[in-house]
């Protein structure tokens, strides 16, 4: 593997690690929101955002040939979860959209 794209996976893996964080961090607080059923696109848009994350984490760490083609979802995941964040005013959301939209153009650069 190349000096590039070995600078490529670690910059997108951090990108996707902070993205885990923010998405656990958000699912977390809407959970403690006082209507938590208008929440319910949030917590599961973090949720699946979280996991898609943390599974091309795993395929970038070793160099699978599937990671690109993960990344791509995961970016489609990144930016679905940073579009219905950006739609709420509380920190937790404006923080996460913020790591989701970091995150999907790190993982469009890997797919690409």
């Amino acid at each position: 593997m190349s000096q590039d794209a070995l600078t490529r996976y670690l910059d997108c893996i951090a990108a996707c690690n902070a993205c885990v964080v923010s998405c656990q961090h958000c699912a977390a607080s809407c959970l403690q929101e006082p209507d938590v059923k208008a929440m319910a696109r949030c917590i599961a848009l973090d949720m699946d955002c979280a996991q898609l994350c943390q599974v091309s984490v795993a395929l970038m760490a070793g160099a699978s040939e599937l990671a690109p083609a993960l990344c791509k979802v995961c970016a489609q995941a990144c930016r679905a979860c940073g579009e219905e964040c950006a739609r709420h005013p509380m920190d937790h959301c404006q923080q996460c959209a913020e790591a989701c939209q970091r995150c999907a153009q790190a993982c469009e650069q890997m797919a690409a």
